[in-house]
């Protein structure tokens, strides 16, 4: 038992002991002979914002539907805060939340309906109140949380969906273009308030391609190109081994 939960533990250059949140082996999704997935490998620590980023069609979403348990996996092995994903995917999936970059709401409910359903799911009573709450301050939309759905902005509609993903202080928040669809003021908000997620336990895996984003929010970002992961550092790491002022322009050198 000792050896298992050390193989999970990572040491800092602090010295600190922390989780293994997320540990990608040689990882593969194939559709026929196509990889879009090709053996990669990397490792999440808990509490850490990582991000995945790379071009159109380059594997990141495939790679973060793997992880969310809504693919299967072609070979190699993942494990979600020593949860085997292939053999538990039903433990993961109580401690992850994953938010698509294409998802919706139920336009008949209200904003906050649309909040105390999925509440629901994780609770009742007193637990399923406070998760509730935690939603309409996340999602930080005034009176228009009683609202019809339908009423909403995108950006509305989007910022009751992150607080759909992080209301419920998952272990793991899994975020696939997290500011879709708002302003900068807005997209500000929903930024502080990940962070602030992630200071307080919730490890969280996005991919973005607003790369501004990626270096303020992440912690550590790998690049991912056809499939393969090409880079993998912090953003001052990989801008000053590429001799670059921003991620962009890193991003940029290592696809062309």
């Amino acid at each position: 038992m000792r050896q298992n939960l050390f193989h999970h533990m990572t040491i800092h250059a602090t010295g600190m002991l922390n989780l293994t949140a997320i540990e990608v082996k040689n990882l593969v999704k194939s559709y026929g002979s196509f990889n879009a997935v090709d053996k990669i490998s990397f490792t999440v620590n808990q509490g850490e914002i990582f991000g995945l980023i790379g071009p159109n069609g380059a594997g990141k979403t495939t790679t973060l539907r793997i992880l969310a348990t809504l693919l299967q996996i072609t070979s190699g092995q993942v494990k979600i805060f020593g949860h085997d994903l292939e053999h538990e995917a039903d433990d993961v999936r109580k401690i992850i939340s994953y938010l698509p970059e294409d998802a919706g709401a139920y336009k008949n409910l209200s904003g906050k309906g649309y909040l105390e359903f999925i509440a629901a799911f994780f609770g009742n009573g007193r637990k399923s109140a406070e998760i509730v709450r935690r939603g309409i301050e996340i999602a930080n939309l005034g009176e228009r949380i009683n609202d019809k759905v339908e009423a909403y902005s995108k950006g509305m509609t989007r910022r009751l969906l992150v607080a759909r993903a992080l209301m419920i202080e998952p272990k793991l928040a899994i975020l696939d273009e997290l500011t879709s669809g708002l302003d900068v003021l807005n997209s500000q908000e929903i930024r502080k308030l990940t962070k602030k997620t992630s200071s307080e336990g919730t490890t969280i895996l996005l991919s973005s391609h607003n790369m501004l984003e990626v270096e303020l929010l992440c912690d550590r970002i790998a690049l991912i190109n056809n499939g393969k992961i090409v880079e993998i550092g912090t953003p001052d790491e990989l801008k000053r081994k590429h001799h670059c002022n921003n991620i962009e322009d890193v991003f940029v050198k290592v696809v062309a």
